[in-house]
């Protein structure tokens, strides 16, 4: 039913309905007023001689010879159309009136006229019987004709522009996808990768700890292969996949680190994009832990109907900064990108950072 009323079809059923209307509802008013059928007749041809105007400019010159830059030939063979078409116009005219009242006979009557004897020509039953002048027929035909053929042509444009519209929306979307793919496909293994680090780091502390973290990470991988892989996901999955990582994480913190994480308990389970708070906690967890001195990380998230805020604040280790300097904000980049190209104009990302803190504040709005 959606590919109907998308498609051709339901162009060719307004065209239709729209002839409906033109040769039905005069038909009505024809036979309630007992006009003439010779009048039915001239109007129903009319009809017809418009028609192939129409479609002959709409379904053949215009696609063919204007909108293949060959102006010249859609001029010539438009006015040969019009020509033609008058002439059959005309010629029809000629044979549907030679049997009003009082037509036959003209050439009969001038000739008594012209003997003087003054005889007027018998008055027809019908007001409507008298034939429309040659000059009013011609007016009436190219103002007619001339219309058709700008209403046809700016229908045909407005059609193409629609259509180039609507493919230049698929290949954006194409190309939206095909980039945040790209993206996300990025986050993975620089997430897998600095989770191998901090396992491979806890098996020579505790060895039982380290089974529970790969357990974990399974859990996790899990989520990154089959249940992101959807388009989008759950807001509960993307919790519950930011708590296994931060429990995962927490394997390896000493007393030291202050962790505090706070994510709503009711709220209403939107679909959102998978992957994207995760970059924030995972580089809170590499730039902000330090064993030597005292850290922190705090990390919340609050929903209200269509929106989203997102809080991720760490203390900034200054040794490992330095270190690393060439492999951090790998994710966070490109978080960015996405939050850009998934949400433009509707979110809201502000980024704080001294010489002691980073903080990521993130706002969006769904709806």
């Amino acid at each position: 039913m959606k590919s109907f009323f998308t498609g051709n079809k339901i162009k060719i059923l307004l065209h239709l309905l729209a002839w409906v209307i033109i040769l039905g509802i005069p038909l009505y008013f024809f036979k309630r007023w007992e006009v003439g059928n010779d009048f039915m007749w001239a109007f129903y041809v009319g009809n017809l001689i418009n028609g192939i105007i129409f479609y002959s400019n709409y379904l053949v010159l215009v696609p063919r010879f204007f909108f293949g830059s060959r102006k010249l030939k859609y001029y010539m063979s438009v006015i040969f159309l019009l020509a033609f078409l008058y002439f059959v116009s005309d010629r029809s005219n000629e044979l549907i009136f030679i049997y009003v009242p009082g037509r036959n006979n003209t050439e009969e009557i001038n000739k008594q006229n012209e003997k003087g004897t003054q005889v007027r020509p018998p008055k027809p039953d019908d007001h409507f019987g008298r034939p429309p002048f040659r000059e009013m027929h011609l007016f009436n035909y190219m103002f007619t004709s001339l219309f058709l053929v700008f209403f046809s042509v700016g229908m045909r444009v407005l059609e193409r522009h629609s259509q180039t519209e609507k493919l230049q929306r698929e290949l954006e979307k194409e190309k939206l996808n095909s980039e945040l793919a790209f993206l996300k496909n990025q986050i993975s293994p620089h997430f897998f990768f600095n989770t191998l680090n901090n396992i491979y780091s806890l098996i020579s502390i505790n060895a039982e700890d380290s089974q529970k973290a790969v357990l974990r990470l399974s859990k996790l991988m899990r989520y990154l292969l089959y249940d992101s892989e959807h388009g989008n996901t759950k807001l509960s999955n993307e919790i519950d996949f930011m708590n296994n990582y931060v429990d995962l994480m927490k394997l390896r913190m000493s007393s030291k680190i202050s962790l505090e994480v706070s994510f709503p308990e009711k709220y209403k389970d939107i679909n959102i994009p998978p992957l994207l708070f995760i970059p924030f906690i995972e580089n809170a967890f590499k730039h902000g832990i330090s064993y030597r001195e005292k850290s922190f990380i705090e990390i919340s998230m609050t929903t209200e109907k269509e929106s989203i805020k997102f809080r991720c604040a760490n203390s900034l280790v200054k040794i490992r900064e330095e270190n690393e300097t060439g492999h951090s904000g790998i994710g966070l980049e490109n978080v960015i990108k996405r939050l850009n190209l998934l949400f433009p104009g509707k979110h809201e990302l502000k980024i704080n950072k001294t010489d002691t803190e980073f903080e990521v504040l993130l706002q969006i709005k769904f709806a």
